[in-house]
């Protein structure tokens, strides 16, 4: 078993867990109330500082309720963090774009995290044939 260890830069914030059996993404809290009117964009602080391990990173999406909860969007869409973000001070924090007005306080659950191993170190090989039959168009329907 893989372990994190974690600094609590905020006492006011529920320590996070993993629900064994629920999910293996783990939710994230606003260390701090924020009101937000629509179109603001914010930083909201997570009240959390991580050493992942090593060859690791952390993928920070929204909850799928967070939208509907607090009418915000991540503006990153996908808030990657990597091993080497891990000092005392490094705390993670979710980029909050309002698109109506919105107060999100102390301890909501606005987004959710998970631990990825790095991507292979890969070589691209240059062709002129990828001796495959083409889909044509794009996207799973293969229509344009």
């Amino acid at each position: 078993m893989e372990k994190i260890r974690i600094k609590y830069l905020s006492s006011q914030i529920d320590k996070l867990c993993y629900i064994d059996g629920k999910s293996d993404w783990i939710d994230l809290r606003a260390a701090e109330r924020v009101e937000l009117k629509a179109g603001e964009f914010q930083l909201i602080p997570l009240g959390v500082a991580m050493q992942l391990p090593k060859g690791y990173e952390a993928h920070i999406l929204p909850r799928s309720s967070t939208f509907k909860n607090f009418g915000i969007i991540q503006t990153n869409h996908c808030g990657v963090v990597d091993e080497s973000y891990c000092g005392n001070g490094d705390q993670w924090f979710f980029p909050a774009y309002a698109l109506r007005d919105t107060v999100i306080k102390v301890n909501d659950r606005i987004c959710q995290f998970r631990i990825f191993e790095h991507q292979p170190a890969i070589e691209f090989q240059e062709t002129d044939d990828l001796g495959n039959v083409d889909r044509g168009g794009i996207g799973s329907t293969g229509k344009q």
